[in-house]
């Protein structure tokens, strides 16, 4: 089990229903939704934005005077931004099954005062999307004003729709899913496998002081990594460019497993072995098998057809970003819940981006993205 991650100051915990019921029948005990807010809850509660992360990040999407490292969308929230925390009280959620403050297979199972590992029960998209709102309702909140979430959040975003009808007037997905491509199932069981495959692993059962399967969580990192950008961008960025001074560290890194002849030799290579150093750090290897299994396992057929779902969902308005060299969501993914949403008599935008960074360009081509949302919100 990964040691916890230190949590900055700006984190709250919100407990959720005691037992909380998962969708595909298991349960949780004594669980908790770790978050962090930005901006003020005006007096009727209405004016929530509900963020959902990706995959691997924490609930740190800006930064606030409690916590004042940039977030990962940092850019993109605060006074006068996108998402205008002048307007708008903004609240980001960890996802349930991850590894940073919310219950987790890397958590504590109160009924035997062990880390769940293996045991935690399987996990769904619903079950993400229903516990951020659960979290959002320990503030008062009773319906948000948008619900929002990229990668695997603009999948949450879609789940929402499905397991908390009524739940919020205005939906932005970016970048997601209604039901994984085979591309993206077949990818993420190969990131998987590395991992399982690692003797480290064991089976689930590595322990505090054991180092847990750092080599089959690095190449499943890469391997994704390599995913979230685009053919051109990777080409643009380093074409075949050698070692530079700055790559140095990651060139020592990856020599310790491999010969000399072997290590890296290109720009690109020593890219993809510092992100893989950084997350082997901070990623428990367990969260990471059951929030990948859970983005297979979605589809929004499971609740009846998407127009129908969309129809009870509640939304008025939505807004649908995808990312034309996206190929791990691919843009004909986003076309379809903007279609299936128009159907379903939602005011519906699709925003089709040209940004050459593929699936991580709501990460880097903030411009573009800026746009979109600011517009969509101001409207």
């Amino acid at each position: 089990m990964r040691k916890p991650v230190a949590q900055p100051t700006a984190v709250r915990y919100a407990a959720l229903p005691d037992p909380f019921r998962l969708w595909k029948g298991g349960e949780l005990r004594r669980a908790q939704v770790a978050y962090e807010c930005w901006g003020t809850l005006n007096k009727e509660r209405s004016n929530a934005i509900l963020l959902f992360t990706g995959l691997s990040p924490s609930a740190h999407a800006a930064s606030s005077p409690a916590s004042t490292e940039p977030g990962w969308w940092e850019k993109m929230i605060g006074p006068g931004r996108a998402i205008d925390t002048e307007q708008y009280f903004v609240m980001c959620v960890n996802s349930l099954g991850s590894c940073f403050g919310s219950t987790g297979p890397a958590s504590v199972n109160p009924a035997t005062g062990k880390a769940y590992r293996l045991d935690f029960p399987e996990l769904a998209v619903e079950d993400i999307a229903r516990a951020g709102f659960e979290a959002a309702r320990t503030l008062g909140i009773e319906q948000l004003d948008t619900v929002v979430g990229p990668s695997l959040g603009g999948m949450v975003v879609v789940a929402f729709a499905a397991a908390v009808p009524g739940g919020a007037r205005r939906a932005v997905s970016i970048s997601g899913s209604s039901a994984s491509s085979p591309f993206a199932i077949a990818l993420r069981s190969v990131q998987r496998e590395a991992v399982m495959s690692d003797p480290a692993w064991n089976k689930g059962q590595y322990s505090d002081n054991e180092r847990g399967p750092q080599s089959g969580m690095r190449i499943a990192r890469k391997l994704g990594t390599i995913t979230y950008r685009s053919s051109v961008e990777w080409a643009g960025r380093f074409a075949r460019q050698g070692i530079t001074p700055v790559g140095k560290r990651a060139v020592e890194q990856a020599l310790k497993r491999v010969p000399e002849g072997f290590g890296p030799r290109f720009a690109v290579e020593t890219y993809l072995e510092a992100q893989a150093e950084k997350f082997v750090h901070v990623f428990d290897p367990n969260c990471y098998l059951y929030l990948s299994r859970a983005m297979d396992c979605f589809d929004i057929a499971a609740h009846g057809t998407a127009e129908e779902v969309y129809r009870r969902a509640g939304f008025t308005h939505a807004l649908v970003v995808g990312v034309q060299s996206d190929f791990l969501f691919g843009i004909e993914e986003q076309r379809q819940i903007a279609a299936d949403m128009t159907a379903a008599g939602i005011h519906t935008r699709f925003a089709e981006l040209s940004s050459v960074e593929g699936h991580d360009a709501f990460l880097v081509d903030l411009p573009r993205f800026d746009a979109a949302i600011r517009g969509f919100l101001a409207g």
